[in-house]
This record gives structure tokens, C-alpha cells and sequence, in this order.
């Protein structure tokens, strides 16, 4: 008797269980089954991950902001997102968070797919959110001022041309926050990146960085804006800012890249100032090794730097840079303490996309802390991207040449009260 019993419990239970199962599975059947839209489901996410780029006037090669423009890049968006190659995010999604992250989750891939998959279904226009605001042609809104080249560069059809540099005074009569700043190819066909530094007052025009073979003052010490293939600039928060002191001149490094036909450009930046008061400036470096030699083959070329902060200091974003036979990129703190902690990596390294990294949350490093980059280089025949497997490779200016620099932005935290006051 007492069997009987137990074999109808152990049969209502597994019934009770398997009633369980099927109704989850039913759950997830429904959730999954739910028709998708356009106007409901799809534009959210372009409007949160992609209409940034593909927009009219910025870098997406089409527009994904309204639904006929969507329906016929529809299967290329789809292998795009399903292979994570757009949006384009580099970044080990393992280690580390960041602002920034342009990544899609997996329900966002799953809800693009199965719009696909059922047709492109538009959907009921009254589902549609409010389009995102955009300021035409800017990413950081309109600017609050404008600064272009002094003139027109004429650039010739061929050749290999030299870093060229242009100065521009600000005349400003008294120091200046930003809270954005935005670099423009005047002609982008042409213009391969541009650096912008800030002069102090007295600098002579006449006075250019050194280049070459050796480091720039805006490679060493950082520089004020970038313009990069795929960089998307940042913009600080309330209280942070990048200072211009009054009477200081702007300067342009500009490398240009001839396309065979005979090019004009007038390049520009845009600046927006801080609306609040600004507690602490951000400061840029670049962490980098000019005295590397990748041998020709060579398929995994490593190359180290590093920095010893002299003094406490805040890390709030990242960005490594190299050329065309770059691999991967890797950055470590290594504390006084002994603890050592990977901050960023980059196992796939795409020149096209050169991003910045901006850390979910900043990262101190007390006085004495040594932030160490590795890279590697792929100067083989299997690197499609390489210009010569053939050819040992050294520093260099032009994309055919290699550089290796670990890009921060950082901060000096303010003294406690007590030590500013010197007690």
C-alpha cells in the first residue's frame, strides 16, 4: 500500500513537473512568436545604436532613419549585426564596462532577425517613438564657435605628402572650457586623420612638432581633438572639461592622402563650451613605442609600452592606435601594491573603426602605478590589409609605415582640503 502511494505521488509529481516544462515552454514560444515591427521593435534600437552613423552627412554609407531605407539594406543589416560587425565595437565584451559601448545585446540581434525573417513588417505608425534630434553634420551638437584653416590646401594627385600643419588664432580674451569638441574633413576623400593642439600665447607659427621618425609633442603628450577613421569624439560630463587659455592659437596636423586626382581642403573644428562651472580638466597622453622593429612575415609581432604615473591620477577613457598591420591591443594596470588588472582589450584590431574607450567607471591610479600596452602586428601575407609583407617596418608617419601608441584621457584629482590649504 505504502508503494502504491508513493508511485502515484512519484507519477502526479513527474506529471506536475512535466505541466511545468510545457508551460515555460509555452512562455518562451509566445515571447518568441511575437510578431515584430518596424514602428514598435526595430526602431528604437536604430535609433540607440546605429542612426548616430547612418544618418544623412555622417559616415554610414546609407541612412536607417525611416522605414523604406531600412526594408532595403534590411538582410545586410541583419548578417551585419547576427556576425557583430556593425555596429562596429571592438572592445572584449568580457573585460571591463564602458559608456560607450556600442555593442548590441543578444535580445536586440534576436528582435532585428526575426523582423527579417518575417518580411519587414512596418507596423502601425502611432508605435513610432519621436525621431532623434540630431544637429546636422555635427555629432556633438551645434557648436557654440567654428574655426577653419586659414586657407584652402591644395592637394596633388599623387605622391606622398608630409604632415602639414596650419595655425589658427582663437583670440579669445579669456580662457575657455569645452565641453565638446569636433574635428571636419573639409574634404574627406583626402583627409586621413587630423590632430589639433592648443599653442599657448607667445608660440611661433613659424614652430612645428617634431616628426619624422620620432614622437610628436601631440603623440608624447597627447592632443587636444582627433580626427580618425571611425572616431566618434567624446563629450565630457558636467564639471570636466578641456581648457583653451585665452590668446592661444590652434593647430591642425594634417595628413593628407592624394587619391589620383588633384584635391582642394579647408578642414574645421567645432567647439561646444561647458554650460557649468568646471571642476577638473581632461588631459591626454599617449603611451607609445617608436623603436620597434617588425621583421617582414612576421604574423604576431609583439611590441610593449608603459607609463609610471607620477602622481594619483584618474583614468576615464582609452584608446589605442596603429596602422594598417595592426593585430590586437592590450592594456594593464599594475599597482604599487602588486595587484595587476586588465582594463582593455582589443583582440581584433580594425584601422577603419579607431574608437575610444569610455570606462563604466573611472579608474584611479595612485601615484607610482605603471599602465602597461601590448600589441601585435601581423606583417604577413595572410594580412589582407598589409602593403608590403616583404618589408621590415619601422615608426613612421604614413599608413604604410607602423605606429604603436596607447592613447588616455585622464585627471588630476584635486587635493583633499586640508593638504590644498597646507596643513
Amino acid at each position: 500500500m505504502i508503494g502504491s502511494m508513493a508511485r502515484i505521488r512519484l507519477v502526479t509529481l513527474t506529471a506536475a513537473v512535466a505541466s511545468i516544462g510545457n508551460t515555460a515552454a509555452l512562455a518562451w514560444e509566445d515571447s518568441t512568436a511575437k510578431p515584430v515591427t518596424y514602428t514598435k521593435d526595430v526602431v528604437p534600437i536604430l535609433q540607440n545604436r546605429c542612426q548616430a552613423c547612418h544618418r544623412s552627412g555622417q559616415i554610414g554609407p546609407f541612412a536607417l532613419t525611416n522605414f523604406e531605407d531600412t526594408k532595403n539594406w534590411a538582410e545586410t543589416i541583419k548578417e551585419s549585426v547576427t556576425e557583430r560587425r556593425m555596429p562596429p565595437w571592438f572592445a572584449d565584451r568580457s573585460i571591463n564596462k564602458f559608456k560607450n559601448d556600442r555593442s548590441l545585446t543578444d535580445a536586440e540581434i534576436d528582435t532585428i532577425s526575426r523582423w527579417v525573417d518575417a518580411g519587414c513588417p512596418k507596423g502601425d505608425d502611432r508605435d513610432l517613438p519621436p525621431p532623434r534630434s540630431f544637429s546636422p553634420g555635427w555629432f556633438i551638437g551645434e557648436p557654440d564657435v567654428i574655426f577653419s584653416m586659414p586657407q584652402e590646401y591644395d592637394v596633388p594627385a599623387t605622391g606622398v605628402l608630409d604632415y602639414k600643419y596650419f595655425a589658427i588664432p582663437t583670440s579669445f580674451d579669456e580662457d575657455k572650457w569645452v565641453s565638446g569638441v569636433e574635428l571636419k574633413a573639409g574634404n574627406p576623400a583626402v583627409v586621413h586623420h587630423i590632430l589639433m593642439s592648443v599653442r599657448p600665447p607667445g608660440w611661433n607659427p613659424n614652430e612645428r612638432p617634431r616628426d619624422g621618425n620620432r614622437v610628436s609633442d601631440e603623440q608624447a603628450l597627447g592632443f587636444f581633438a582627433a580626427l580618425a577613421p571611425g572616431y566618434i569624439p567624446p563629450q565630457y560630463p558636467s564639471g570636466f572639461g578641456k581648457k583653451i587659455p585665452k590668446g592661444s592659437t590652434i593647430v591642425f596636423q594634417m595628413h593628407y592622402t592624394p587619391n589620383g586626382t588633384a584635391q582642394k581642403d579647408k578642414s574645421q573644428v567645432g567647439l561646444v563650451f561647458a554650460k557649468e562651472p568646471v571642476h577638473t580638466e581632461i588631459r591626454t597622453r599617449g603611451i607609445f613605442n617608436n623603436s620597434f622593429n617588425i621583421p617582414p612575415g612576421a604574423d604576431n609581432h609583439e611590441v610593449k609600452s608603459g607609463f609610471r604615473f607620477p602622481q594619483d591620477s584618474v583614468v576615464v577613457s582609452l584608446m589605442p592606435h596603429m596602422h594598417l598591420r595592426g593585430k590586437d591591443f592590450h592594456y594593464v594596470v599594475e599597482y604599487p601594491d602588486g595587484r595587476t588588472e586588465r582594463i582593455l582589450s582589443v583582440p581584433r584590431w580594425d584601422f577603419n573603426w579607431q574608437g575610444h574607450y569610455e570606462l563604466a567607471e573611472s579608474l584611479h591610479m595612485p601615484k607610482g602605478t605603471v599602465l602597461r600596452c601590448t600589441a601585435h602586428f601581423d606583417n604577413s601575407e595572410s594580412n589582407k590589409a598589409n602593403p608590403d609583407s616583404k618589408k621590415r617596418v619601422t615608426w613612421g608617419d604614413q599608413t604604410f609605415d607602423e605606429m604603436m601608441i596607447g592613447y588616455i584621457h585622464y585627471y588630476v584629482p584635486a587635493p583633499p582640503a586640508a593638504e590644498a590649504a597646507g596643513e
